[in-house]
């Protein structure tokens, strides 16, 4: 046995690996929620910068980091054991804050609202389409398309952010019409699933 594998007081053994904290589906204050909450608290700092600056690189910054911290809490819930709590308030805090920043950027006059309300009622509409049919115990597994859906949506906004293209009104409008796209494309699937998943019900759990 090498001099590295073995460490004083331990009787010549190897020292274990380090157990990682586990939670149950019961679970309420987990690290994944408390970074979903402050994903969620942020939002209204978030949509006060949108309204007082506009396009600023202060306001991007903080959009990239809700951005990249969309992922953070889903990978922390893999690996400590997702909860039914997390499943409710993840998808939750996606639409608040992705919803809250395009009604921002309408309200700035950055963005026009048609492409924003068809992405408002295609994520509101899925919202409650998942309720209802989860209720009847049909559950919809997520795709790939969607997490592209929300990368397209996360560029969009960003792109309205940036301070160079504030006034690339083509370059911002391509944006935003081609995450709303998509989004009614994934809306689509998601609706065609939900009816051969109540053909054949899967025990797969639903996601966001």
């Amino acid at each position: 046995m090498s001099e590295a594998s073995v460490t004083p007081g331990t009787g010549g053994q190897a020292p274990a690996p380090a157990r990682i904290t586990t939670f149950g589906p019961s679970a309420l204050l987990t690290p994944a929620n408390g970074i979903t909450v402050l994903r969620l608290v942020a939002t209204p700092l978030l949509i006060a910068l949108v309204m007082v600056w506009g396009p600023n690189w202060g306001t991007f910054l903080l959009w990239g980091a809700l951005s990249f911290t969309d992922g953070i809490d889903g990978w922390v819930a893999r690996r400590q054991g997702t909860t039914r709590s997390g499943a409710f308030l993840d998808p939750l805090a996606d639409k608040v804050v992705v919803l809250g920043a395009l009604v921002a950027l309408v309200a700035k006059g950055i963005v026009w609202w048609v492409p924003v309300g068809i992405i408002a009622v295609r994520e509101i509409g899925m919202s409650v389409y998942r309720s209802v049919v989860g209720r009847r115990g049909v559950s919809i597994p997520a795709r790939t398309t969607a997490k592209v859906k929300t990368v397209l949506q996360d560029v969009a906004i960003a792109l309205c952010l940036v301070p160079p293209l504030a006034h690339h009104t083509v370059v911002l409008a391509t944006g935003i019409w081609v995450a709303t796209a998509m989004t009614v494309f994934t809306g689509g699937q998601y609706l065609l699933d939900g009816r051969r998943a109540a053909r054949h019900p899967s025990p797969t759990p639903p996601e966001a």
